[in-house]
């Protein structure tokens, strides 16, 4: 897929792909469409509908006068008359926008008195017989609409135009009232029709936030199972979701089971040669090897052991930090009684980590058990939430007023079976083992130097809600 390269395509590339992405921005938009097509539709079939309404009517009342004028008309020695007046009192007033006229070829035309001085064309190369309507540009600016019809009246063999003119204003004017009363009347309607399809999206996709939630919930050792209940299309989802995680934690334990078996067939024969090399004072350097050796393998055993277990315990339950932290340091406080050391600790009571209660025994008591080690007096550990941060993570610093080290020993140190001072006790698997299970939870854990110029060790975990 090509990528675009200026800083503007790359907008509108990435808001492309979120919307292609989003479920409810694409059920929205359909919405949007499917209203706005329907509405405009329905606005101008109605505005047609009703635009040949008031046109149909106008032209009934034209054609309703004609009719009149046609019936009340006469022909007295070759001059034609009505018999009764044309009752509408604009035909009297100047302009007033209704209009009449009788023509013939051979007289003048005789017209209502709005016409004023004024005629309307009687377009004579245009037959009439079948009346006809048109509109024209007419008096004093106005917009005429004209119904015209020719007669023969009896006994007469002259051709009579008959014209019924009106101003089309008022037509406009209810037109142009009523678009705007459908304007208003569809936008209201399809406000409320995006409002109505916004909480039907809202509520139909509520079972898909619960997922999450309830994933979200497992992911953080919160809940087990997807626990609820959904509507009939979710629920198949959930069932195989949960039979998913069943199936997964089934897998994992049985591959710990495995591990944890084999490991322990092999510390049986490790354990028979490592006492057999040490029954016999004077086996040599043959049995020293072979001690020496087991008692490598062995170490390698429990390294990989705890990565199984730290590996197959993944994301437990949420597990509070002062409680553990408490215990260690009551531990390390007996075990290094002799030294008189002052540990001291400040965990608040409501921090926790999604990590397995003895994942953090593991991690921060090796930290702890390497800074008693190293300390000349003091050792303190701390914890606190970290900030500017994509996921909630927690910080457990653990400092030492001892020699410190380098940044190239600090990297070192983290290599398994590396010890940087052979006189000190130990394996050398410690850190090895905290960064392995701090990785495997999602944390890290790095080295530096502390304000008392000893060791700093940062153990960064994924934070947990109690």
């Amino acid at each position: 897929m090509k990528t675009p390269q200026n800083t503007d395509e790359q907008g509108r590339f990435w808001r492309l792909r979120h919307l292609n992405r989003s479920l409810t921005l694409r059920l929205l938009l359909a919405a949007v469409i499917w209203l706005a097509a329907a509405l405009s539709l329905g606005g101008l079939i109605l505005a047609a509908a009703f635009r040949d309404y008031v046109v149909s009517d106008f032209d009934a009342r034209l054609d309703l006068i004609l009719e009149h004028m046609i019936g009340v008309s006469e022909v007295e020695n070759g001059v034609l008359r009505f018999t009764r007046p044309v009752t509408d009192q604009r035909f009297s007033e100047p302009y007033s926008g209704l209009y009449w006229q009788v023509s013939t070829d051979d007289m003048p035309h005789f017209r209502s008195r709005s016409l004023w001085d004024q005629a309307l064309e009687p377009e004579w190369q245009i037959p009439a017989f079948n009346q006809r309507v048109y509109e024209t540009d007419g008096l004093a600016g106005q917009r005429l609409r004209i119904m015209v019809r020719d007669v023969v009246l009896p006994d007469d063999d002259a051709i009579y135009r008959y014209m019924v003119a009106g101003d089309t204003q008022q037509i406009r004017t209810d037109i142009d009232s009523f678009d705007m009363l459908i304007l208003r009347s569809l936008g209201f309607l399809g406000l409320a029709l995006l409002l109505a399809v916004l909480a039907q999206v809202w509520i139909g996709l509520r079972p898909l936030t619960a997922i999450r939630t309830g994933l979200a919930n497992i992911r953080s050792g919160r809940a087990q199972r997807l626990e609820g209940r959904f509507p009939s299309e979710i629920q198949p989802l959930v069932e195989e979701m949960n039979a998913l995680i069943a199936q997964n934690e089934h897998v994992v334990e049985r591959a710990r089971t495995h591990v944890g078996n084999l490991a322990h067939a092999l510390k049986t024969p490790l354990s028979v040669l490592s006492n057999e090399a040490q029954a016999d004072p004077h086996a040599g350097r043959l049995a020293g090897l072979a001690l020496t050796q087991a008692q490598i393998m062995r170490q390698h055993i429990d390294h990989h052991l705890k990565r199984a277990r730290a590996a197959g315990g993944g994301v437990g339950l949420a597990t509070p930090l002062d409680e553990p932290v408490a215990e260690l340091v009551r531990a390390m406080g007996k075990i290094y009684a002799d030294r008189d050391l002052q540990i001291s600790a400040n965990i608040p009571h409501d921090l926790a980590c999604r990590v397995d209660r003895q994942d953090v025994f593991e991690m921060v008591g090796n930290l702890l058990d390497n800074a008693c080690k190293w300390s000349k007096s003091r050792v303190m550990i701390r914890a606190e939430m970290l900030e500017n941060t994509a996921r909630p993570m927690l910080n457990i610093r653990v400092e030492d007023d001892g020699p410190g080290i380098t940044d190239a020993e600090a990297e070192a140190a983290f290599e398994r079976g590396n010890r940087l001072d052979e006189a000190v006790p130990g394996s050398g698997l410690g850190l090895a083992i905290v960064r392995d299970i701090a990785d495997l939870s999602g944390g890290s854990v790095r080295l530096g130097r502390s304000a008392w110029g000893g060791v700093r060790a940062d153990l960064i975990l994924p934070a947990a809600r109690l």
